[in-house]
């Protein structure tokens, strides 16, 4: 991980941030409810972009939803396609979801 780069939750605002120094590089939104975690967009700052804090953040942010135990429905594309090319994560997504979300 960038060792400038940090991320955090912020329930406040259901979103995961990942921050760059004390600059807001970029957020994953997500609704929880109950034991899931649903994903629904991630977005990092133009002046971010190209390198690589989106996949850092969401690899945060899975692994945050690891250690609480939270099922993943990862609706948003970029989510998808990071559980896509990491499958030691898939199993984080309930198995009778996983056709749905093309996992």
């Amino acid at each position: 991980m960038d060792p400038q780069a940090t991320v955090t939750d912020n329930p406040s605002q259901s979103r995961f941030e990942i921050h760059e120094g004390a600059d807001l590089a970029g957020f994953a939104q997500y609704h929880a409810y109950k034991d899931e975690i649903a994903f629904l967009h991630t977005e990092i700052g133009q002046t971010f972009g190209g390198r690589g804090l989106a996949g850092l953040l969401i690899n945060g942010a899975l692994d945050a939803a690891r250690e609480r135990g939270l099922k993943v429905l990862p609706y948003c594309p970029f989510v998808r396609g990071w559980i896509t090319r990491h499958p030691d994560y898939v199993e984080l997504v309930p198995q009778q979801d996983r056709a749905r979300f093309g996992l």
